[in-house]
């Protein structure tokens, strides 16, 4: 039993990342699903697949590399279960100047930091990748 899953999650995907690992699987969740579809959507992961099983459904993550060298430099996760980290619209973080991207727990669901500036919202910074 993990008490933070998205940590797990990110903890992962930088082991297998620095591992120069092409493919890697955790257990499904709807939101591990919402923070992969970001990564997806903004070429830091080449794809994923859920796999139905059982007692859980388990997701499939392939990573994605340039020329042999990774795209994911590093993950930060940000806030915590013991310190949650609340950011407004005006105060949401530019990872790398925009080369990177911050993901946020946000009231219309999880988003990239481009979407929530765009829709004016804030919400909890789940984590940063660059």
């Amino acid at each position: 039993m993990h008490t933070d899953p998205i940590s797990d999650m990110l903890i992962r995907l930088k082991n297998a990342n620095n591992a120069k690992q092409d493919v890697f699987t955790l257990p499904a969740s709807k939101e591990k699903e919402s923070i992969l579809q970001i990564l997806k959507q903004e070429n830091f992961i080449e794809d994923f697949e859920r796999i139905k099983s059982n007692p859980q459904d388990i997701l499939k993550v392939k990573l994605k590399y340039i020329n042999g060298k990774r795209v994911i430099r590093d993950v930060k996760k940000v806030s915590k279960p013991g310190l949650r980290i609340y950011v407004g619209k005006n105060d949401i973080p530019r990872v790398l100047g925009g080369f990177g991207l911050a993901i946020l727990s946000t009231p219309k669901g999880i988003m990239s930091d481009r979407r929530a500036r765009k829709e004016g919202i804030g919400g909890e910074l789940l984590c940063m990748v660059w």
